[in-house]
């Protein structure tokens, strides 16, 4: 994992005076767990959630049933309304999550193993990415986290 993004991108939330927040389902805490290695990150981070099911992606982030169904839990419009959520659930200024397809199983032709979409819920917007990462499970997990903390840096130097 890239820290010195992370840690970047917890000092310019700290010096803006803007907390974050994430919803996380193929990689599993990786991004927060970023995040909570940057010393002072509890001044910018209060929480995040892991939403792996998408019973959970209802319950905890207000996903709808209907748009998981329609869309697919691995797509562009989940990964923004998890975003949207998870800056509603926490309070916080912005919000990021991801979706995707980890593997070795699981990927169909629309969404194929390393398919993963980042969300980031801002003040004012949110917008979504597609991100197609090769590799084995880990390296598309790290991955992902990776590019949507980078994601987040970029946004924030708007």
């Amino acid at each position: 994992m890239r820290n010195s993004d992370a840690a970047a991108l917890v000092a310019r939330l700290a010096e803006r005076k803007l907390t974050v927040s994430t919803a996380e389902s193929c990689t599993g805490g990786l991004i927060a767990s970023s995040i909570v290695d940057v010393p002072g990150a509890s001044a910018v981070f209060p929480g995040g959630a892991v939403t792996y099911a998408p019973s959970v992606k209802t319950a905890l982030l207000g996903v709808p049933e209907e748009l998981i169904e329609k869309r697919g839990v691995v797509s562009a419009e989940v990964a923004a309304a998890m975003a949207e959520g998870a800056k509603k659930r926490f309070g916080t200024d912005l919000a990021v999550s991801v979706t995707g397809v980890a593997g070795p199983d699981g990927g169909t032709p629309d969404a194929p193993v390393g398919c993963v979409y980042i969300g980031i819920a801002t003040e004012s917007k949110t917008v979504t990415f597609r991100e197609d990462i090769p590799g084995d499970r880990d390296e598309v997990r790290r991955g992902a986290a990776e590019r949507a903390i980078r994601h987040c840096l970029e946004l924030t130097n708007e």
